[in-house]
């Protein structure tokens, strides 16, 4: 609305400065360094000043008190050596602005290039907090500044339900709590399933805090639910959409929806990063470490300009994308992952419908086999935004500089 107001001043003062001094000059607009100067300042009489020989404060007097009314401006003033300044009408600025908000923009058409939103991304562990909330609202308010703005997006909530966190709530449950999957999903239908996740979660750090060689079992634990076998894996499969139905019923109290919740362990078992990781060997990104403290692992090989972003004094473990006991880490399965949404992985799920909104609209999640027939086309974007926190930086920097590397 600024710029619609400023864009009628700028052509009102040409129109007057040709009919009243016969002038045609390119009329300049800033903004004042003080409100209680004005909206808009033009310095327009400094150039008329050197045609017509005039002292420019007369020249922006002669203005302020001829130049006819302007829609949505309140009033002219002149300033300093001969600036003219003019005040917005707050009402009229107030009525233009709200009747430009409320109107429906044209959206894009379905062969549109498309954007894709990836935010909120909470692991599947426990309820949301108030910095999950606050990464939700940002990204649902960029999703809706670029439909806003006539874009086609699709918004996607990354579920890692195959992660150290998901893996501890497991551990929680099976070894503190003595529960079977079973039992875990009947109570996962009762209120606050995951506030009562959270309390046990925390219980989990204590329980490895009492005995260290306990955190082998976060290892084990976590290469079975990668691997989809085992009690662990079967409890994982009843916590994690539980969580993420919390989830979903905090967020539609928010206002907040997505298109795809794409789930990490369908990149696993669709091979996903299987794929990723033989073009990341083909083409030298990654490296396999003999010795050190990395002896087994494969490493991100970053070229200066990667290496120089780490402006966080991040060590050499973020760049490694399999550790030595064949886990992949998040960096590595982040790439995958976005190679996907650009279509560039030559993979894609199976999908199945996971929830259905007030109006209608069908959330869809990822699924390794069968799905349900002909289900929208996801990916294959040419725009992607990824809302994170700042202290996932650098990780993403990796994720980025491999994605260059790969020749993208």
């Amino acid at each position: 609305m600024y710029h619609v107001l400023e864009a009628r001043i700028r052509t009102a003062l040409t129109t007057h400065i040709r009919q009243r001094y016969n002038q045609d000059v390119t009329v300049v607009t800033e903004r004042p360094p003080r409100i209680e100067m004005g909206e808009v300042a033009s310095p327009v009489c400094f150039e008329l000043a050197k045609r017509l020989k005039r002292a420019p404060r007369q020249i922006a007097q002669e203005i302020a008190a001829e130049l006819p009314p302007i829609e949505g401006v309140e009033r002219l003033g002149v300033a300093g050596g001969g600036y003219v300044n003019l005040y917005f009408s707050r009402a009229v600025f107030l009525a233009e602005a709200v009747t430009g908000a409320a109107a429906i923009p044209a959206g894009a058409g379905p062969d549109a290039p498309k954007c894709i939103v990836e935010h909120t991304n909470i692991n599947p562990n426990k309820a949301a907090h108030i910095g999950h909330l606050r990464n939700a609202a940002l990204g649902d308010t960029l999703v809706r500044v670029l439909r806003r703005a006539g874009r086609r997006v699709e918004v996607q909530n990354y579920i890692d339900n195959t992660g150290v966190q998901v893996a501890d709530v497991v551990i929680g449950f099976i070894h503190i709590a003595k529960k079977s999957s079973g039992a875990v999903r009947a109570l996962a239908a009762q209120p606050k399933f995951d506030y009562f996740c959270w309390d046990l979660y925390a219980r989990v750090t204590q329980f490895f805090e009492e005995d260290k060689t306990r955190l082998a079992l976060r290892g084990e634990t976590l290469k079975s639910i990668e691997e989809g076998r085992g009690p662990a894996a079967e409890m994982a499969g009843a916590v994690a959409p539980a969580i993420v139905r919390c989830h979903l019923r905090t967020m539609e109290r928010l206002g907040i929806e997505y298109d795809l919740l794409p789930r990490e362990s369908e990149i696993l078992h669709l091979k996903f990063w299987d794929a990723a990781f033989e073009l990341l060997k083909q083409r030298n990104v990654i490296h396999l470490t003999a010795s050190g403290k990395n002896a087994g692992c494969w490493v991100m090989r970053l070229n200066d300009a990667a290496d120089a972003a780490d402006a966080s004094g991040e060590d050499d473990d973020a760049k490694i994308i399999v550790r030595s006991n064949g886990t992949v880490t998040y960096v590595g399965k982040d790439i995958a992952y976005q190679l996907w949404k650009f279509g560039l992985l030559g993979r894609d799920f199976h999908y199945e419908k996971f929830h259905t909104y007030s109006d209608g609209r069908t959330l869809w999640a990822s699924v390794s086999s069968g799905g349900e027939p002909n289900p929208p086309a996801f990916g294959h974007a040419s725009v992607v935004y990824n809302v994170i926190d700042s202290r996932q930086a650098y990780l993403q920097n990796v994720v980025v500089a491999g994605l260059r590397a790969l020749g993208f």
